[in-house]
């Protein structure tokens, strides 16, 4: 398969892409033209961006912000729902301090995010 090998090649892919999309839909045949373009240049973009910008994983901290902002609260709530003291919570959200296995449980109960995502596998 071609690839795109260089960041001009790259913004044209987006261009072209953006064209397609009004023109391809659930209803479009695979076997449409601009189906597969649209497939293929959108394969190829994937492995351009993959290696020229990739996205890092999320730290704990930053999954815990989010779903805090999904949530709609903010720290001094979070500090009463986990039982912890609002400087406690505060450490951990600067980053100063890791949580402990109980508080990581906590969190991963009370905020309902995945278990290995708080142990960090």
């Amino acid at each position: 398969m071609a690839q795109i090998k260089n960041e001009a090649a790259y913004r044209a892919a987006l261009k072209r892409i953006d064209e397609l999309l009004p023109l391809v839909n659930d209803s479009t045949p695979t076997d449409d033209k601009n189906y597969l373009e649209l497939d293929m240049l959108s394969d190829m973009v994937e492995e351009y961006e993959d290696v020229h910008y990739p996205i890092g994983k999320p730290s704990l901290i930053d999954i815990i912000r989010l779903r805090l902002y999904e949530m709609g609260i903010n720290q001094t709530k979070l500090a009463e729902i986990l039982g912890l003291s609002t400087a406690r919570v505060s450490e951990i959200m600067n980053g100063k301090s890791e949580p402990s296995l109980k508080i990581g449980r906590d969190i991963s109960k009370k905020l309902n995010i995945d278990p290995a995502i708080v142990l960090g596998v």
